[in-house]
């Protein structure tokens, strides 16, 4: 549904170019919901930018529902024509919501539906429909000062679903949040995800939205994507950075009469008694250093630092065991058995 080839954007700043994109390649596929993660300046913003081309890339191809819209023109009213209509199967939610204050939610949700040219009985006929849909039928008649931020986000959504997008783009849309509020808010594009068909993609730096809500990623650092692919996917392989800080297990420190061990837990293993195994069959004291466990994608998943008496050469059998109850094995600064 959205693919993105060697995308570039430098900008010119202070007499200098300065490179906000760097050759990005993404391929998200229809229906799923696609996280864009990385820490601020990564180059998240500019790439949500450049997908419905607020931004223009500086080289590079953007393509959404099977058309390349870095080849439409964009400029003059008639030449910037197909690429308005293609932008029309593109909603876009923002973090700070850009609500009007001078309308009420039904009159922000109606705007884009005016610039379409539909007639004030079907504006709010629709209106009253998308914010039924996003369970706030109630505040119709209420303006953005009377609305919590939870609420606005609502309002941005059902705004940003008026003209019956394929794909809902969103730009930090929760940071601005409560956690309680962003995990309805997270609900709520899950839903309307699976309702309505919506392929989503979010550009964030909280780990928890990935994990929450995420069916594939991407890791941002400094204008590239280093890592990509689907959640569970990555947090099966081994040394995976995105695995290592959707599950943080702190610096660690092997030593001579010890054996650090990182485990990944997925699938069938997250259920089953491993460790205790590991202890009875093999007649090794584990002790647990670090651990957590959470459902990502609806699937349990973990990750657990345990520490082995004695080095790794005389741990290799404890390891192979481990390693064959389908557990993603890594020591800490040797790298991945």
């Amino acid at each position: 549904m959205i693919t993105t080839r060697d995308l570039t954007k430098v900008y010119r700043s202070r007499g200098r170019d300065v490179t906000a994109l760097d050759g990005v390649s993404l391929h998200v596929r229809p229906g799923e919901v696609y996280g864009v993660i990385g820490r601020s300046g990564a180059g998240k913003s500019t790439l949500v930018r450049c997908l419905n081309l607020l931004e223009r890339p500086t080289s590079g191809t953007v393509t959404v529902d099977g058309r390349d819209l870095t080849a439409l023109a964009g400029r003059g009213h008639r030449a910037g024509r197909p690429l308005r209509q293609a932008r029309g199967g593109i909603g876009m939610i923002f973090q700070h919501f850009n609500l009007l204050s001078s309308r009420t939610a039904q009159g922000n949700v109606e705007l884009p539906l005016e610039i379409q040219g539909l007639s004030r009985r079907e504006r709010a006929r629709k209106a009253l429909e998308l914010l039924d849909l996003v369970g706030l039928a109630d505040r119709a008649r209420a303006h953005p000062a009377q609305l919590s931020g939870g609420q606005k986000q609502r309002v941005g959504i059902a705004r940003a679903l008026a003209g019956d997008p394929k794909v809902l783009l969103s730009d930090e849309a929760t940071s601005a949040l409560d956690p309680e509020t962003t995990r309805s808010v997270l609900r709520l594009l899950r839903d309307l995800n699976r309702q309505l068909g919506l392929t989503v993609l979010l550009i964030t730096h909280e780990m928890d939205v990935v994990k929450a809500v995420c069916d594939s990623a991407a890791l941002m650092e400094n204008g590239r994507v280093t890592e990509s692919g689907g959640v569970t996917e990555l947090l099966a392989t081994p040394g995976s950075r995105l695995a290592h800080e959707l599950f943080p297990l702190g610096s660690a420190e092997p030593g001579p009469d010890r054996t650090v061990v990182d485990l990944t837990f997925h699938g069938e293993a997250a259920a089953r008694p491993v460790i205790s195994r590991l202890a009875r069959e093999h007649g090794v004291d584990a002790s647990i250093v670090n651990a957590a466990v959470e459902r990502v994608g609806g699937r349990q998943v973990g990750r657990m630092r345990v520490e082995l008496p004695g080095p790794a050469e005389k741990n290799a059998a404890p390891l192979a065991f481990l390693r064959d109850q389908g557990l993603t094995v890594e020591l800490p600064g040797e790298g991945t058995r």
